[in-house]
């Protein structure tokens, strides 16, 4: 996999484009002091960036509880088994710690332009493209990717994906039908 960071001008890729964000976030902490969640949440982006960079993704960007990561397209397979694994494990790590939220996951595969964008002084690595968009608004209640995605995994990681339809999507074997 190439350094996505170390771009120097606007590329087009084919990647995996995955958002989540957490449930009832505002709700579980809102007893919380501004210190006592940027300690939570630098906790969290630390162990979101072990699992997504361990698998060998990105982090683009947090919003608050919510996240940006790509994966190459060699990386497609790990990049699904470690959004399996975050959903997984991040709601094991925030159950552990009194929060009642769980990951929202949405993963999307297509081409997409990357590299750094912002303003003159801080420019940092970024996607865009209609591949986003997709990922973006995608419905799920758990993890769901597209059927674009599906297709472009190995047919041992495609195991862990069931159909949901409408529209297609799918979700993990052990996820209930909810719509």
């Amino acid at each position: 996999m190439d350094d996505l960071r170390s771009l120097q001008e606007a590329a087009e890729r084919t990647m995996l484009v995955a958002f989540f964000d957490l449930t009832r976030y505002a709700r579980a902490t809102k007893g919380y002091n501004t210190r006592q969640l940027f300690a939570l949440m630098s906790d969290y982006y630390e162990w979101v960036g072990e699992r997504i960079e361990g698998a060998g993704g990105v982090v683009v960007k947090f919003v608050g509880d919510a996240a940006l990561v790509v994966f190459s397209e060699q990386r497609v397979d790990a990049g699904a088994l470690a959004l399996l694994a975050l959903k997984e494990e991040g709601d094991r790590w925030l159950g552990q710690r009194g929060l009642q939220c769980e990951h929202i996951v949405k993963a999307h595969f297509g081409p997409v332009t990357c590299g750094p964008i912002g303003t003159q002084s801080d420019k940092r690595f970024d996607v865009f493209g209609e591949t986003v968009n997709i990922a973006a608004t995608l419905r799920s209640n758990g993890i769901a990717c597209t059927p674009q995605l599906f297709r472009q995994l190995a047919s041992s990681t495609r195991k862990h994906f069931k159909k949901h339809t409408p529209p297609v999507v799918y979700i993990p074997l052990d996820e209930r039908h909810r719509d």
